[in-house]
Order: structure tokens, then C-alpha cells, then sequence
């Protein structure tokens, strides 16, 4: 006689398995920091040894290094092995991006300068505790569009699905309060283009241990400095970590009006302000927010040329006008290293609305951030490709990004942001209490 499991008790042990299968056992967890990295990467290097062994990246400041400067590139006398242009990219097609690709094809005088590799992702025992405790207790949430039960740090170092490692991504560990002043300009096809000066303060809710389940992610408020017509203009948000259940929450000052009001579409593929329509929302900081309107999938790891460490791109010895260029960023400023990246796969639901049909994320073993995202348009069409460069923060140590790049590829246009040349670094020393991120509080900073 056929047993048979009623649908009820079916459909319970399908959720109560999806439920666990997040979490991975003590057993697999002591993997961590023996054949895979404290963060969950693959410790070895490759076969042919062009990605070297992880040795524990940089945990210290190197010598030159002041705080409040910028910092000394620790591999300044690296030589670059080899330069990728459209002449040759066919010959290294398997280990770019269909986006890098596509932008060295259509720029004769775009190239990527390959550098060695140097795995100096590192982060303190802090992180790398939370991180391990983190990976038997953390679970996806909400079909996946909340995590509970983890803190500080990524979530899941030992990833089994899409979603997990794009949350590894978005709850990766930046410090725990940052104040910074940085550019973002839209550059047209002739080369024009007109700094935004603005200044963050953001506290780190999560890093803080405060993050569990529903409860805050990251407070931000960003103002305006320049260019004039646009000063003074403020915003704030507050960004929950399951935002299934609850939204993300902004609200902008006007200076003209000298008003507060919510600003309700400040989410997925709303244009970000000043960005000349070429990102959205959601992909400041290469992507964040509810991943809900997407199905995701794992499509497994390859070896890649991504930028990395560049430092040279974060001096101030690259000028903000030698960097900004017609078509694309001055390539003698940027590094590309050969790393493995996770590679997610997010294809628009049927039911759901975006601009974006498609995204190929390609994300970082050690240090679980997105360096290249593949854009495609409703009719599949490869229609955008951002980059992140990056380099180690060693005064914490944190690996975060100095330069986000959005490349239009119908446009022949692009988006820069996140670029501190000419100002001073970003500042991980400072404190900000939860009273600072109130409605109330950016209507003060607008009146002074």
C-alpha cells in the first residue's frame, strides 16, 4: 500500500527544510579558516598560480599611512602584466563579463590593465567571529527577502543558493559609523560633465549588533554641497533589513520650500537624483533593497578579471578632471585583477514591474562585494554594465568601494559616483546616535 503525506504537513516540511537548509552545520562551519578563508572563500589559490594562496590580506596600515590621508598603495611596484582591448578581448572572453566585453568593443581606446593578483581582502577577529556564528544560525527570511538570526557581518560564508549570496553582499560589514565627502558626475558622449559634491553620514545600524530580524539595516543622510542650484538639498533613510516587513523609509528636505516630505518612491528603479537617468535606486552601492521583484539563481563560480586594489584611482594623485573621460573612465588610473566570483543570475517575475529585465551579478569571493553587474533591458537586450573598484581600508581593515562606474551602452554615456579625489578620506572614527536620523534632524541641517 502507497503511503501518502497529506498537502498541509507536505507543504510544512518543504518551509521547515527551506528553513534549515540556510543554515549549514558545525561541522561545515569549521571549514572556515582552514581550507575556506574566515569569510568563506576558497583559501587555496588556483592550479596555475596566477590567484595566489589567502594569507590573511593587509590587517595592518602600511608604512606611509596617516589617518585623516589618503593611502599609500601597498602594491605600487606591481607591473601590469598585460593590457585587454578590443583588439584582443576575444582572446580573454572567458574570463570577462559579456558587459566588459561589449564596452572594450565599442571604445578602440579602452583597455583593461591586468595586474598581479593580491588577495588583501581582510577584516578584524570581530568580524570573522560574527561571520562564524552567523553561518549556523542565520536563515532567510520571508522567502527570502529578510534574514534573521545574524549580526555584524555576512550571513551565509557558505552559500547554497542565489539569494544567500546576494545577502552577503548587502549585509557585508563597512564599519560601523562613516562620514564622507564624494563626487558622482554624469559624463555625456562629448565628455561633459558636472560635479556633484555631496557629504554622507551614516550609521551602521546592523554592524552594531542592532540588525537582528526586522530591525534596521543602515541610516543615512546625504546633503548636497554643490553645484549651487542643487545645495542644500537633504535626505534621509532608514533601511530595515527585511523590508517585507518593513519599507525602506526616506524622507528629503527642500530648501526652496523649506519643507520635509517623505519620499516614497525612493526604491528600485527610481532614477537616483542627479545621476542624469543612468542608475537606479537600487544600484547605489552595486545593488541594495528587497530583492523580491527578481527570481534568483546560482549559476556557480568562475575566475575573473575584476578591479581591484586600486588605490592609484583613490589618490589624489589621480586628478578628478585626468580621471573623467568621453565614453569611459581614464584606464591608466584603474586596476583589474584576476579573482573567483560568485556568479547570480536575477530575471524579472512575471507579475513585478522594473526597467531591468535581467542582471548578472558577479560578486567577490573574499570580501562578498558585487564588482561587475550585466544589465539587459525588458527585451534582453545588454544595455548597462557597472563596475565597482575598491580598495582594502587597512586602518580597520574593510574592504569597500572608492569608485562606482554605470556604463550606458545605447548612451555611449556614464555615471561615476563615490570618488574622493581632492577630499579627504572617508572617516570610520566618528559617532553618530540613532536621534541623529530623524525627520526632524535633516530639517535642522537644512535651516542652519
Amino acid at each position: 500500500m502507497k503511503s501518502t503525506i497529506p498537502l498541509f504537513l507536505l507543504t510544512l516540511m518543504l518551509l521547515t527544510s527551506s528553513q534549515l537548509w540556510a543554515k549549514v552545520s558545525n561541522n561545515e562551519a569549521k571549514q572556515l579558516g582552514k581550507n575556506l578563508t574566515p569569510m568563506g572563500a576558497v583559501k587555496k589559490g588556483n592550479r596555475s598560480g596566477t590567484i595566489p594562496i589567502w594569507t590573511g590580506g593587509i590587517t595592518q596600515p602600511v608604512n606611509g599611512y596617516t589617518i585623516g590621508a589618503h593611502h599609500p598603495d601597498p602594491f605600487s611596484k606591481d607591473q601590469v602584466l598585460f593590457k585587454i582591448n578590443h583588439a584582443n578581448v576575444g582572446k580573454f572572453s572567458d574570463k570577462l563579463s559579456k558587459g566588459q566585453i561589449a564596452l572594450l568593443k565599442a571604445n578602440p581606446d579602452h583597455y583593461l590593465k591586468i595586474y598581479p593578483t593580491r588577495r588583501s581582502s581582510a577584516y578584524s577577529q570581530k568580524v570573522y567571529d560574527a561571520v562564524r556564528k552567523n553561518a549556523t544560525t542565520a536563515a532567510l527570511d520571508d522567502n527570502g527577502n529578510g534574514v534573521k538570526n545574524s549580526k555584524i557581518a555576512s550571513p551565509f560564508p557558505i552559500p547554497k543558493n542565489a539569494l544567500e549570496v546576494m545577502w552577503n553582499h548587502i549585509l557585508r560589514y563597512r564599519g560601523e559609523f562613516l562620514h564622507r565627502k564624494s563626487y558622482s558626475t554624469s559624463v555625456d558622449r562629448s565628455g561633459k560633465y558636472v560635479p556633484l559634491l555631496s557629504e554622507d553620514k551614516i550609521r551602521f545600524n546592523y554592524a552594531l549588533g542592532e540588525g537582528r530580524n526586522n530591525k534596521l539595516l543602515v541610516s543615512v543622510i546625504q546633503r548636497i554641497l554643490e553645484p549651487p542650484r542643487l545645495t542644500g538639498g537633504i535626505l534621509l533613510v532608514r533601511e530595515a533589513v527585511n523590508q517585507a516587513q518593513t519599507a525602506r523609509q526616506a524622507w528629503s528636505y527642500h530648501k526652496g520650500q523649506r519643507r520635509v516630505r517623505r519620499a516614497p518612491s525612493f526604491a528600485y528603479d527610481a532614477y537616483q537624483s542627479g545621476s542624469d537617468g543612468l542608475r537606479t535606486v537600487d544600484e547605489i552601492d552595486m545593488y541594495n533593497g528587497s530583492p523580491d521583484r527578481y527570481n534568483w539563481k546560482l549559476l556557480g563560480k568562475r575566475e575573473m578579471y575584476i578591479p581591484f586594489n586600486n588605490y592609484k584611482a583613490h589618490s589624489n594623485e589621480a586628478k578628478f578632471e585626468a580621471l573623467m573621460q568621453k565614453r569611459h573612465l581614464n584606464p591608466e588610473f584603474l586596476r583589474y585583477e584576476l579573482h573567483r566570483v560568485w556568479v547570480v543570475e536575477a530575471s524579472l517575475k512575471k507579475d513585478k514591474r522594473h526597467i531591468y529585465g535581467k542582471r548578472t551579478f558577479y560578486i567577490d569571493e573574499d570580501s562578498w562585494q558585487i564588482t561587475v553587474v550585466d544589465t539587459y533591458n525588458t527585451h534582453n537586450e545588454l544595455w548597462r554594465v557597472a563596475e565597482g573598484f575598491s580598495i582594502n581600508y587597512y586602518q580597520l581593515p574593510v574592504q569597500m568601494y572608492v569608485l562606482e562606474v554605470q556604463h550606458d551602452l545605447f548612451a555611449n554615456r556614464y555615471f561615476s559616483s563615490g570618488m574622493h579625489n581632492g577630499l579627504s578620506p572617508v572617516d570610520f572614527n566618528v559617532h553618530y546616535d540613532k536621534k541623529n536620523f530623524r525627520p526632524v534632524s535633516i530639517y535642522r541641517l537644512g535651516i542652519r
